[in-house]
């Protein structure tokens, strides 16, 4: 299954590791030292049109999103990318 992160970014499920709050997360030292990390190593992939309300992150990249983590969780759960998704793309 595929999960629609926003701004034309469609992940596969098997690949994403964890979805995360920014707000939330961003508080912990060691999240930010892990996005630092991220950003110096080109592993960053802006998927925010605006603001940034979550961070995905896969196998191989971290995902930054407009999207809000309970949101992503909800396609996730549900498998997101339904016909609204999947017009969106062509």
């Amino acid at each position: 299954m595929y999960i629609h992160a926003g701004n034309g970014f469609v992940l596969k499920d098997s690949e994403i590791v964890g979805i995360f709050d920014i707000e939330v997360c961003s508080l912990s030292k060691k999240t930010r030292q892990f996005l630092s990390s991220c950003q110096r190593n080109d592993m960053i992939v802006d998927a925010a049109e605006d603001l940034p309300k979550s961070f995905i992150v896969t196998k191989d990249k971290t995902y930054i999103s407009g999207v809000a983590a309970a949101t992503l969780r909800q396609r996730a759960e549900k498998g997101s990318f339904n016909q609204y998704d999947q017009d969106a793309h062509k």
